[in-house]
């Protein structure tokens, strides 16, 4: 149970300046590069600092 209150509020308004990115083409090497760049970093986590799934909060079972 939780005592927490929630507010109705108003709809975001969206900021003004940056263009939409809707309509255009998505950039294959770019996401593949960042994908890769998640993996290794995950990667040295695990290697270097020693995080494991307990300590990152992983449950099994």
């Amino acid at each position: 149970m939780s005592a927490a209150t929630l507010h109705p509020t108003t709809p975001p308004v969206r900021p003004t300046g940056a263009p939409s990115v809707q309509g255009r083409r998505p950039h294959r090497l770019g996401g593949a590069l960042r994908a890769v760049k998640v993996f290794l970093g995950a990667a040295l986590d695990v290697i270097l600092l020693g995080e494991y799934d307990e300590e990152a909060g992983v449950r099994r079972g």
